[in-house]
């Protein structure tokens, strides 16, 4: 086992993921929370896991529970988020970090004020096959590189009472979906210097189709796309001028990919080699930040996280999209789970 004792907050359908994942290696999870005290201990039961709590404050107060990871709906991040610091515990926070810019800046200043770590779980940077990636670009096989190229499409549930569908849980693309590729170019780029974003609004006023591009500094552009109501291809693609990584869907799981040369010739090929689904990868990267000391978020600086959504609040506002939480603070007694 692990050293950090994890809790799960939220026990719903990504939350099964990350303790599977968890569980692939190896990794103590002490507790689990939830507002309904029957889907916790069932949670629990099925994941061998010590401590059932049927409220959040309990979780928060649970002494054998070091780091907690949030898992409820993007507008229902930030208030446990604060719970959890308020005690002591350190948070891994399911992206989207939150459903906007203030929320993230207030886990941003509430985990400095505590001197603890809060590490939004993107859990694609941390995979094997993004680490060799980093080490190509880094190597200047590529040459310079120039774009980057990506989509996250699905073929989600229509029915307007369905989260991606529901303004009051964050719902849309853009969010669920589309901060796959945004985070990947933020990766690759930093901050964008301008960004222009077109979409689709649903019925519900969430967005259901989004194309964002992104300009830079030193003259790359980023060009992604998101749906939640048609599958697309699911790759991506980095563009240099000696070479290009072409990274086979889906390009944010653990997957292959391709360098070619300029003149087609394949330099390299990977094949990702994981177990489970690979989101332990994240957990086992926040264990050793909080090991050494180091609360900066390494891969993922909380910074970055915040700007990341700053990013994303530009680009609803261009779309129209307005959450009834935005301006507005979410209380713990509105999260649900």
């Amino acid at each position: 086992m692990t050293a950090l004792r994890w809790g799960i907050l939220g026990p719903g359908g990504i939350a099964n993921a990350f303790a599977k994942d968890l569980r692939t290696a190896d990794m103590t999870i002490a507790a689990v929370g939830s507002r309904s005290i029957e889907r916790a201990q069932a949670f629990a039961d099925t994941y061998a896991i010590p401590r059932a709590h049927g409220s959040y404050r309990a979780l928060a107060e649970d002494p054998d529970v070091d780091i907690v990871y949030i898992a409820t709906p993007h507008p229902q991040h930030v208030e446990p988020a604060l719970l959890m610091l308020e005690h002591g515990k350190h948070v891994l926070i399911e992206k989207a970090f939150t459903a906007n810019a203030n929320e993230a800046q207030r886990i941003a200043e509430a985990a400095a004020r505590h001197g603890l770590l809060a590490l939004e779980a993107m859990w694609t940077r941390y995979l094997p096959h993004m680490a060799r990636i980093r080490d190509i670009i880094a190597a200047g096989t590529l040459g310079t590189v120039t774009a980057l190229i990506a989509d996250h499409t699905q073929s989600l549930s229509t029915d307007p009472a369905h989260r991606i569908n529901n303004p009051d849980l964050g719902g849309g693309a853009l969010l669920d979906l589309g901060v796959y590729p945004i985070s990947f170019a933020w990766d690759l780029f930093g901050e964008p210097e301008t960004i222009m974003a077109a979409g689709v609004l649903g019925a519900t006023g969430t967005d259901t189709q989004v194309q964002a591009t992104f300009t830079y500094a030193g003259g790359q552009v980023a060009s992604t796309f998101s749906s939640c109501i048609a599958r697309g291809t699911n790759t991506a693609a980095i563009i240099g001028t000696e070479a290009s990584i072409l990274i086979d869907p889906v390009w944010y799981t653990a997957t292959s990919f391709r360098v070619v040369a300029t003149d087609g010739t394949t330099i390299e090929e990977y094949q990702s080699s994981v177990a489970g689904r690979g989101m332990q990868y994240q957990a086992l990267a926040a264990e050793a930040l909080i090991a050494s000391g180091d609360l900066s978020g390494g891969l993922l600086p909380i910074a970055e996280s915040v700007a990341i959504m700053r990013t994303l609040d530009e680009i609803r506002a261009q779309l129209g999209v307005v959450y009834p939480t935005d301006g507005a603070v979410t209380r713990l007694s509105d999260v649900t789970d």
